[in-house]
This record gives structure tokens, sequence and C-alpha cells, in this order.
């Protein structure tokens, strides 16, 4: 049989298992159970098998040989994951398919999953109505009644507050909440982030609402690939309109005022320094959750995503500090570690993918072409002093290659010029 003929007929064996796999573990996720918030919970003996048999396991997974270093000892996260973002090789995971409590990560798809639907330009009056089941206790980056928005203001009080305010307005503009959910509900199951189930678009704790570490990581990778998700999860300051309010001269006139990212590895804190070469993407923090958050970053060429859920130590920005600890030790074991698992790809791509055309060849699913050079864009915001990241932009390609990897060609609109800026 010539080799061609091999490898499309094994591509697409690949791609109906992987298929397989997700159709077994469906009825589970759908189940939706409740997050796990006791200190002493352990994660379940079986967990879904999504992209590699090795990531259902309990416990930690690496191919620790000659080579590869030891993986950092100070880890308390209840989850986490190490993932290669372009060639979606899983490098390191504990408990990757534990489902558990989100908080504002779950922001994540809710942005993955509304931002193509409107300009940034699209402007909206805000009603009461739109803000009337923002929960008690919410982050909020100030929306108010009556005061008109655009589109744009309200994604940067999304990723840069966390604001649940502008997630619940956004959501009025998409017919509600119960509609906007469904909407999050279907994108999950069409990425295959079947550990998901979303109550809530805002990640506001409520019962049902899990992700995982590994699903937060497939939703982020697919976010990443819009340029607006891009720009606005690497912004690290901006001004967001303010209330309309009489001056001294009796003239109605409308300020603005600064927000700042709470993604305190791109905004920087006093007990944690902006980490080099980060690029977003999303945190949380809430009762049942916990702290969570899923980064990424470039370094030397290479692009990774890490997710962390849920640091058993309480100590001040755990989260960020064992991220960092993933990211180090990633970027050094990166092109030394074999992989223990795969970031799988959507459905429809895997459909696709399945039966290439007679002229696809490896790396080219159906005879897509190379890709463009990628370009670097500062994304500060309106006032910012210097303080940010440069984001590297290309277009993107999904292709299926021999043996089941799922890679992501330098098409794939991911970081790739990321620097650390001097601080103010």
């Amino acid at each position: 049989m010539p080799a061609t003929e091999k490898t499309v007929r094994r591509s697409a064996l690949v791609a109906s298992a992987v298929l397989l796999s997700t159709a077994l573990t469906a009825p589970a996720a759908l189940a939706a159970p409740k997050p796990t918030t006791s200190p002493s919970a352990a994660p379940p003996a079986r967990m879904s098998v999504v992209g590699g048999e090795r990531l259902g396991r309990p416990g930690t997974q690496v191919n620790l040989a000659a080579g590869v270093p030891v993986l950092p000892k100070e880890l308390s996260a209840r989850s986490w994951i190490v993932a290669d973002a372009e060639t979606g090789d899983v490098l390191a995971a504990h408990n990757a398919h534990w489902r558990l409590a989100p908080a504002s990560t779950l922001k994540m798809l809710f942005a993955d999953t509304l931002l193509p639907k409107w300009p940034r330009t699209t402007t909206h009056r805000v009603e009461p109505s739109d803000l009337a089941d923002v929960g008690a206790g919410s982050s909020m980056v100030g929306v108010k009644e009556d005061e008109t928005y655009s589109v744009h203001d309200l994604w940067l009080g999304v990723f840069l507050r966390s604001g649940n305010d502008a997630v619940h307005v956004l959501s009025a503009m998409n017919g509600g909440v119960k509609k906007t959910v469904e909407d999050m509900n279907e994108h999950a199951e069409e990425l295959q982030a079947l550990d998901t189930h979303a109550v809530s678009p805002d990640g506001y704790d409520a019962p049902g609402q899990v992700s995982s570490a590994y699903d937060l990581t497939l939703i982020a990778r697919s976010g990443l690939q819009k340029k607006d998700f891009r720009e606005y999860c690497s912004t690290v300051r901006a001004q967001f309109p303010g209330e309309t309010k009489k001056n001294k001269k009796g003239k109605r006139v409308r300020g603005s005022f600064e927000i700042q990212n709470t993604n305190r590895l791109l905004s920087g804190d006093y007990d944690v320094p902006v980490y080099q070469g980060i690029a977003g993407v999303k945190n949380g923090n809430t009762t049942n959750a916990g702290a969570t958050f899923t980064g990424v970053a470039e370094r030397d060429g290479k692009v990774l995503l890490v997710t962390v859920m849920n640091p058993r130590k309480k100590e001040s920005n755990e989260v960020y500090k064992e991220t960092a600890r993933l990211f180090d030790w990633g970027f050094a074991a990166a092109g030394k570690v074999e992989p223990v698992g795969e970031l799988v790809p959507p459905r429809s791509v895997a459909q696709a993918t399945a039966a290439p055309g007679p002229s696809a060849s490896p790396g080219e699913a159906g005879g897509t072409g190379a890709g463009s050079k990628p370009v670097a864009s500062a994304h500060t915001g309106g006032g910012a002093d210097g303080m940010g990241v440069a984001l590297g932009i290309a277009g993107g390609v999904l292709v299926l290659l021999v043996g089941g990897a799922f890679l992501v060609n330098r098409r794939w609109p991911l970081p790739d010029l990321v620097r650390r800026r001097p601080r103010p």
C-alpha cells in the first residue's frame, strides 16, 4: 500500500477513534455532576479519556526520562495541565479531566461563543433588566443602567475586570441568559469539551456548573484563533466609559476611568512579577472553585498553554505562582518529553479530516496551503503607559497527522512574538 494511502487511512481511523471516544463520554458530561468542593475530596477513579487514556487516570501523568526535567515540587492544585498550543501535545497533566467548578475561566467559553456575533463598534443602551440577574458579590466593571456602551467596551470589561455586569449585558444582546447558556453548551460540545456544563454565562457559582483543566485548555486554544480574543486577553489596561453627569456648568458630560487586567502574570503584583512571554488568557476565583487560571505564553518559538485549578495552598496569588512554575517546566521540557495525550480537534474538524481530499498530504488536510508571516502588535488599551505585551498574529489551519497528533502549523493564530516590556 502506498505511503500516502496509508497516511490517509490512518488519519481516518484516528479521527473515527476520537469521535467514538467522545461519543462514549458525552452522557457522563451531560449529567453535569456537582463540582467537588471538599478539601479532602479525591479525584474520581475513572474520568474521561478524551485526548488519551492516560488523561483519564487520577494523579500526575508525565513521561520522565533521561534529559527531562523533574516537575516542580511545590504544586498543590487539584488539577493542572501543560500543553503545546500548536502541536496539541499534552506534556504533563494532573487529574486533567476532574470536573471542578471553573469560576470566571468559564468566561473564555462565553467569549469564544459570542465574540463573532457583533462588530466591536455595535452599541447597546443598558436596560435595568439587563443587570437583573447579576449574582450578589459578583466582580463588576461598572456598567450603568441607561448608559450606552460599545461591544468593544463590554468585552474589555469582561476580559480585564471579569465584569459579570458586562457579561449579562452581552447575554441580553444575545437573547438572554438562558439562550446564551444553551449556546455555550452547544459550542462546548462542538469543541469536544465534554467535561464542561455551563449554568451561568459568567462562571458565578451555580449547582452543576463544571469544567476541567483539559476542557479549559481546549476552550482557550479555540478562543486564541480569534484576533479580538487575543487582543482582549492580552490587554493590560484600558479606559472604560463612566457615568454621564452634569459638570459645574450644568452640561452633561461622560468621562472614563482606567481598568486593569486582573491576570497577575500579565499585570504583575507585589509578590508576582510579570511572566516573560505571557499573553493572556483568563483567571477566576469563587467560593466553590477557589482560584483558577488558564495562561498562554511564548518562549524561543514555543507556545504553551497551562491551566491550574484550585490550589490547596491558599497563599496570595498561589494559582499564578504554580502556573509560572509549570510554564518554566514546560519550556524546559519541550522537545524532550514524550507527550501523555493530546488536545483533540473540534468535532467538525475531526469529521472533515477523517476523509481528506485526494490531493491532501501529511500536514495538509484537504490540501491547505502554507502559512503567512506573523505580525507583532501591542495591546495596551487606551492610555496605557508602556506595560503590556507584543502579540504576534498569524492565520490558522488545522491538520490531523499520522499517529493521531492534532497538529497546528505556524498559521494557527497564536502569540508568536511576545516579550516582557519594562514596568513603570
